[in-house]
């Protein structure tokens, strides 16, 4: 039985691996595909089944039939870049506060309020987008860069305290301690002596908030008309009643392609272990 157990544990990471990339790997080999390659039936080796064309790529950035889809991946980056930010630092002070301090008003306890960031993210999208469109439409703020920020942080934000509190909690409080001996203040002691040693957790948060962040497409497309457009709207008025298999499937490559890098970047910065030496 011992002998079994790695070859059963390659095999099923071996059926996960194809399960996962299986898509991806139809996708790359229908985005080099014309019309009839695609409505000719299953084929998957070019050159032999199927001559590989590039019209898919072309059509994404601003070929016949296409879009350009370069002006939304600016903005989808603007937006996931600048509201991921607003919440890595918001989100990270108020988890702080929540880990090392202990807060009661009346029955209102710390976990209550961690549980009431958490219940932000169960609260289905289409309660809150009538609420958001009217605040952005009072403040003058619809259809633009900056409230569609804004809107978003309010996603994000639970996220990054919920991630923070669970990795601040598992910092040893005597590095806290240290740091008031050394002469550090409450809000010195987070910037200089915990936050060095929070780059996995922060890695963590920040990942969250740019997947979710980067794939938000109801709120983009309540909040924006015709002055801003995302990635994942520029995708979706693609499709039509005859669905350009080769166009969407290039498109959706192309939109998945700076999380799939980000993530192999970010990987270094998961490993754990940083707190060695960090208690005298």
């Amino acid at each position: 039985m011992p002998r079994l157990y790695p070859a059963f544990k390659y095999t099923v990471i071996a059926l996960w691996a194809c399960f996962v990339a299986g898509p991806f790997m139809w996708a790359a080999t229908t985005s080099f595909k014309d019309a009839n390659a695609v409505q000719g039936g299953a084929t998957y080796l070019p050159w032999l089944q199927y001559e590989p064309t590039a019209t898919g790529w072309r059509n994404i950035f601003g070929g016949s039939g296409g879009v350009d889809v370069l002006g939304p991946f600016l903005n989808s980056a603007l937006v996931t870049v600048a509201a991921s930010a607003i919440s890595l630092v918001l989100g990270s002070l108020a988890a702080y506060g929540l880990s090392r301090f202990r807060y009661r008003a009346g029955f209102v306890k710390n976990s209550d309020i961690v549980f009431f960031f958490v219940s932000q993210r169960i609260m289905p999208p289409v309660v809150l987008v009538v609420p958001f469109f009217y605040l952005l439409q009072v403040a003058g703020l619809l259809d633009t860069v900056p409230g569609l920020v804004i809107v978003t942080v309010a996603l994000l934000l639970p996220i990054a305290v919920w991630v923070m509190v669970d990795f601040f909690n598992g910092i040893p409080r005597e590095i806290d301690e240290m740091a008031m001996l050394d002469g550090c203040n409450p809000l010195t002691a987070f910037t200089r002596a915990i936050l060095p040693n929070s780059l996995p957790g922060l890695t963590v948060a920040a990942m969250f908030c740019a997947v979710f962040g980067w794939n938000d497409f109801f709120f983009a497309f309540r909040l924006t008309f015709t002055e801003i457009q995302t990635l994942p709207q520029a995708i979706v008025a693609l499709n039509s009643s005859i669905p350009p298999w080769w166009t969407l499937s290039a498109a959706a490559l192309f939109g998945i392609s700076p999380l799939v890098l980000l993530a192999i970047w970010v990987e270094r910065y998961l490993s754990k272990g940083n707190l060695s030496g960090a208690i005298r």
